[in-house]
């Protein structure tokens, strides 16, 4: 936990719409409590993998398709901008790591709030709680905040979320 008077909330940020909900949620918790949030991104290359990568499309054109890191990084800024625009002190990191989870529960001792969205980018469709978030919760040093959409259709709300 922090030791000083600012409420800390470290918040994993991939873009996926339950990690949208997870920094909106973040957000107006910080400018309620005049906190500060610690925004985590974390990418990851695919083995073999080529960035920039050009591709022919369908069409016979060529699209240049931007690195994992280019990616983080965009999506780390859309979210940084959103914060800081509401109002809100916020930081954070792009980092590069095989484990989204690991990173995250390395931030926590910091904070005292952790906030993840309730799935990320990938994996089963079906699930309720993602890998990440799972392990977030079951390890982090503080209390840890997942977010669910109110459907189990996924988030069908607003479109000014940042990422």
């Amino acid at each position: 936990m922090t030791s000083g008077s600012s409420f800390t909330i470290v918040v994993g940020v991939d873009g996926s719409p339950d990690a949208q909900l997870a920094l909106s949620w973040a957000v107006d918790e910080a400018r309620q409590r005049n906190g500060r949030l610690r925004l985590i991104t974390v990418w990851n290359k695919p083995p073999l993998a080529w960035f920039p990568s050009v591709l022919e499309t369908a069409a016979g054109g060529l699209a240049v398709v931007a690195s994992p890191e280019e990616d983080a990084e965009k999506l780390y800024a859309k979210a940084l901008k959103f914060a800081v625009d509401a109002g809100v002190r916020a930081t954070g990191q792009v980092v590069h790591h095989h484990s989204a989870a690991s990173v995250i529960i390395k931030a926590a001792p910091e904070a005292d709030l952790v906030v993840v969205g309730s799935r990320g980018q990938g994996g089963f469709h079906g699930l309720h709680l993602g890998s990440v978030s799972s392990q977030v919760v079951n390890h982090a040093p503080c209390p840890v905040l997942i977010i669910r959409p109110k459907t189990s259709k996924g988030v069908s709300g607003p479109s000014d979320f940042p990422i």
